[in-house]
């Protein structure tokens, strides 16, 4: 039902998504900066005469598509920020802001959800209920939909069921992915100071060397995932960052570190801290030194309601064929704070392929790019969604 006219229309209006997502890619905004791209989004959905509130939690921006009869309340989301990331991808749309490009898709994301905001504009007599269209700031950092939540987004009307969608470099392209439960990681981050004490690079007997402290702690932190949590629950622990000392002939008196810790269990979130804890402890005591540990929890787990990710697979099905929509294998390390949502109210997250054949697209890369006829794959799919949703009894 409606696929057709879906399609129709997101032809219809695929010169424009295709035209705003090269905008976006061109003048990027980090986390918590998305202006002009708030003012944007806004000013589009206006155009095509949609109810339209900005400044939701920051830079937040939600449209409102009312349907012709009563009905149930769907929401579609979008995320809007980019990365701290310097392009080298060859495009002709290439970043203009030095430092920052959409290494992640996210302008896909915005542009392919502006494309469905004008499809369904413009059917609204087909539509029983109410779409609201969720723009959100921060999800690479703060946790923007979070933040949006608490703002009210899911309510008056309160939402029934959620769906959002993700560019995926590891999905071929004209695919679809979908996963019931447990689809992306809790990404938790730590931070770790080792203390020492400095001194002269030829006198080592004088000095307390964090250097050799975090070369220790770096190995025994993967015994945590590799001997002591059972084999069958998942997760990573990845140290990112590190730095130490000056010059090559002065230890430090201190080594900072930086990594994450992806879960997708509550009991392995609280149980991996504290082994690194014990470890720390173990090491730095045996050392000579000290350390502190700073734990920053972000975004929970993100877990599909097995319902409605089925509606998302037989909706993709009617829009690209069954051959084209699979399960995917197994879960993402990744997060993604859509988590918050599916949290509230039924969701569903799938995942929309830019990979050319056999080679995957690595995300957070400066290389980073897909091809624009992907937006109407995620636009279709999203249309689709929202309306076999409202009218699913």
């Amino acid at each position: 039902m409606f696929s057709d006219i879906i399609k129709q229309r997101i032809e219809k209006f695929y010169p424009k998504g295709v035209a705003l997502r090269h905008h976006l890619h061109q003048y990027p905004e980090l986390s918590e900066h998305e202006v002009e791209t708030a003012r944007l989004v806004a000013d589009t959905l206006r155009e095509y005469g949609i109810e339209t509130r900005q400044g939701i939690a920051g830079n937040g921006v939600l449209g409102i598509i009312r349907g012709k009869q009563a009905g149930k309340t769907v929401l579609l989301r979008a995320d809007m920020d980019a990365l701290a990331v310097q392009e080298a991808a060859d495009v002709a749309y290439q970043s203009k802001r030095p430092g920052i490009m959409h290494a992640c898709g996210h302008d896909g994301h915005t542009a392919g959800l502006l494309m469905a905001a004008m499809a369904l504009s413009e059917l609204q007599d087909h539509i029983p209920g109410t779409i609201k269209l969720m723009f959100q700031p921060a999800e690479e950092t703060v946790g923007g939909a979070q933040r949006m939540i608490q703002a009210g987004i899911l309510e008056n009307p309160r939402v029934d069921g959620a769906f959002g969608c993700h560019l995926w470099g590891q999905t071929p392209e004209g695919m679809v992915w979908v996963k019931s439960g447990p689809v992306m990681a809790a990404p938790d981050e730590f931070r770790i100071t080792l203390i020492g004490r400095g001194g002269h690079g030829a006198l080592p007997h004088l000095v307390v060397d964090p250097v050799l402290m975090a070369a220790q702690v770096i190995q025994q932190f993967q015994t945590i995932v590799s001997r002591r949590k059972n084999p069958l629950d998942p997760a990573v622990v990845s140290i990112c960052r590190i730095h130490g000392g000056e010059t090559y002939n002065v230890i430090p008196q201190e080594v900072q570190m930086r990594g994450t810790i992806r879960t997708f269990s509550q009991e392995l979130r609280d149980f991996i801290p504290q082994e690194m804890d014990r470890i720390l402890q173990g090491i730095t005591l045996a050392a000579g030194g000290s350390y502190t540990l700073e734990l920053h929890k972000r975004f929970p787990p993100l877990i599909n309601d097995p319902a409605a990710t089925e509606l998302v697979r037989r909706a993709a099905e009617k829009i690209l064929g069954p051959q084209n929509v699979m399960e995917a294998a197994q879960a993402n390390m990744g997060g993604e704070d859509f988590a918050y949502i599916a949290q509230e109210v039924k969701a569903s997250f799938f995942f929309v392929g830019i990979a050319k054949g056999e080679t995957p697209v690595i995300h957070h890369s400066p290389y980073f790019q897909w091809d624009d006829s992907v937006l109407s794959i995620a636009a279709s799919c999203l249309c689709q969604v929202a309306l076999d949703f409202l009218h699913a009894p």
